[in-house]
């Protein structure tokens, strides 16, 4: 194939009211999709995740269990980062000191003699190492002495939170976002909002200043019953930029949910709490902590969300994928054709007929077509056309293949130019139609009896599959392809200057082939330049037309009155 060709699919057009209505509800519903994604979801746009920072500050002072509580006594750590935890509920353990004392009870610590409690013994839920004793904790149980920081730990939780009222509390969230590729910058603290506003989802929906029992509610939560055990808390900032000048549109959306499980089940530590120390020296100069378990909620900030503007590339590759979709109409009346007749494999269905009018069918080739010659073989008692695509280790007559259905011959002004013009007495045209000459052995393979010896397997071939009358002998061959005159008409119908009176023999012997080769497999040009010429044929055309067969001949037995006769004719022209 040459680089400067160009391909394209043949396309098979069926005139239908119904059929062409459907296609065009297909086309435009799939261009209605394509419209509306391509708006919606601005498919026109190059897109960018959010690069983001986000830095927190939060206030708020309330006096609770006997002590004033400002941002430094419950944010642990300090404000900052994209998340903060506030202490809703504590549990104090005062004046502790290392010493030996009894175990909080607990089924594992409960005793009633030394011998359960063991000498050194720990495990992660213990306050300190066991002593071996069984002591006194109260009036109504005894445990296991240890030595820990004592008093230890009591385990009971306040009940309401003691900071309950931190739901008044606010915090100011400052949120920068970044888009590098189209280097643009922006702030939620927006100009048209100062320190005294407070976000609400109606009024104020872009102010940065939040009530933390607003974001609760917001969730669906109740602020006083979270603080009791604490929990984590979701601030989700989403930018949804759009960036070209003409619908520019970027600023930030809150939304607020719960992320951790509620559900209260001791065996799965509900809510979120951690202890710290306070330490300090006593007046007597030994060690002393204060140890305090804090409860409370850990707020964190994600933020998420891309940026938008126009870029003709990608409008193009949005168009060019949904282009395929056109095809569904194809696709969907290619079904309906296929389930228009049930017997859709009877000779007479509708299916054949559209079957053969979009497809066309041929043999798949062998293992050896790719570096063999393949071969076309018509006989003349056969009606379809054999495909031989496989090495020939005997004649190319004994040698089996695969059947192609017959093209069609399109010869028709030739039979009408040969019925107005021949005056020829076909009977005396070739001088070797009444078979081999005497002494002439028949190859085995011949079938007709007037094919001659090849020593290739390839040029073996006889017009006949089974024993019969040869081709040669049908008024069709000599019209078609021994006709002088229907071969010189051919040529010049090709060649209009082409000079007849010395014309070379070597054309008249080819254009003779193609016509026998166009006669017996059609007006196919895939088939014709394989098609093969059977042994008997090829003589017959060269015994006429090939000068030098001729003097072989002339020279090879002395001129008798019938020869004399015939030698006129042999060179017979326009």
């Amino acid at each position: 194939m040459s680089c400067c060709e160009y391909s394209t699919d043949k396309e098979l057009r069926i005139r239908s009211v119904p059929l062409g209505t459907l296609k065009w509800v297909i086309s435009a519903g799939v261009f209605f999709y394509m419209c509306v994604i391509l708006i919606s979801e601005k498919r026109y746009q190059k897109k960018e995740t959010v690069i983001s920072s986000v830095h927190t500050k939060l206030k708020g002072v309330v006096e609770a269990d006997s002590r004033i509580w400002d941002p430094a006594e419950y944010t642990v750590p300090s404000p900052g980062g994209s998340s903060f935890f506030v202490i809703t509920n504590i549990v104090n353990t005062e004046n502790q000191k290392q010493d030996i004392c009894a175990e909080y009870p607990k089924r594992k610590t409960i005793c009633s003699q030394d011998d359960i409690c063991k000498k050194g013994h720990t495990d992660t839920y213990s306050n300190g190492i066991q002593t071996g004793l069984c002591v006194v904790y109260n009036s109504t149980h005894k445990t296991c002495q240890v030595k820990a920081w004592c008093p230890v730990e009591s385990k009971s939780t306040p009940e309401p939170a003691i900071l309950a009222s931190a739901e008044n509390f606010t915090v100011l969230i400052k949120n920068t976002i970044h888009f590098a590729t189209f280097g643009f910058t922006r702030k939620n603290i927006l100009p048209e909002y100062n320190v005294t506003c407070k976000y609400n989802r109606v009024k104020a929906p872009r102010c940065p200043i939040f009530r933390l029992g607003d974001i609760l509610s917001e969730a669906g939560e109740n602020f006083s019953q979270v603080a009791v055990l604490g929990g984590i808390m979701g601030i989700e900032i989403n930018w949804n930029c759009d960036l070209d000048p003409w619908a520019f549109n970027c600023h930030p959306q809150y939304s607020f949910r719960r992320l951790d499980d509620k559900a209260v089940d001791e065996s799965l530590y509900p809510g979120l709490s951690f202890r710290y120390a306070k330490h300090f020296k006593a007046i007597d100069q030994s060690e002393r902590r204060t140890l305090i378990k804090a409860y409370g909620i850990r707020f964190d900030i994600q933020v998420y969300g891309t940026g938008g503007q126009f870029r003709f590339l990608e409008l193009v590759i949005f168009i060019g994928s949904y282009l395929s979709y056109f095809g569904l109409a194809t696709v969907v009346i290619d079904l309906l054709i296929s389930q228009y007749y049930r017997s859709c494999c009877s000779p007479n269905s509708g299916q054949k007929y559209y079957d053969e009018q979009k497809y066309k069918e041929i043999q798949g080739p062998s293992i050896y077509t790719s570096c063999l010659n393949l071969k076309f073989v018509s006989f003349v008692d056969q009606h379809d056309i054999i495909m031989v695509d496989k090495k020939l280790r005997k004649s190319l007559q004994e040698t089996k293949g695969h059947r192609v259905k017959r093209g069609k011959f399109t010869s028709s002004q030739i039979f009408r130019w040969i019925e107005d013009t021949a005056t020829i007495d076909i009977e005396l045209l070739s001088p070797s139609t009444k078979g081999l000459s005497k002494g002439s052995q028949i190859p085995a393979w011949c079938q007709c009896s007037k094919c001659h010896k090849e020593n290739e397997f390839e040029n073996q071939l006889c017009c006949r599959s089974k024993k019969g009358e040869c081709i040669t002998n049908s008024d069709m061959f000599k019209k078609l392809v021994l006709n002088r005159h229907t071969l010189v008409y051919i040529l010049q119908y090709n060649d209009p200057l082409l000079n007849t009176h010395s014309l070379d023999s070597e054309k008249l012997v080819s254009c003779a082939e193609e016509q026998y080769i166009q006669w017996r497999f059609g007006s196919n040009k895939d088939i014709m330049v394989f098609s093969k010429v059977p042994s008997c044929c090829k003589f017959e055309i060269r015994n006429l037309f090939d000068s030098n067969i001729q003097e072989t001949l002339l020279d090879a037995k002395p001129e008798t009155t019938s020869d004399a006769a015939q030698k006129p004719l042999l060179k017979l022209h326009l």
